[in-house]
């Protein structure tokens, strides 16, 4: 959800900058789309490290079950 809020003030900013013509407001709604974008992948390598995790956790436990 976070990275939602900081894409949507990104282009915000990259707006806001390019109707008043301030290349730096305008690079800086980019970077922080930018930076909204890697917290979004990196969210997903957590979730899909945390899925494997269980999953062998899993396989472990029945293992030892039987």
């Amino acid at each position: 959800m976070g990275s939602n809020i900081d894409d949507a003030k990104g282009r915000a900013k990259e707006a806001a900058g390019a109707l008043t013509d301030d290349k730096d407001l305008k690079a800086e709604g980019k970077a922080d789309q930018v930076g909204a974008k890697v917290k979004d992948v990196l969210g997903n390598v957590k979730g899909r490290a945390e899925n494997a995790v269980d999953a062998v956790k899993d396989k472990l436990n029945q293992k030892n079950q039987k």
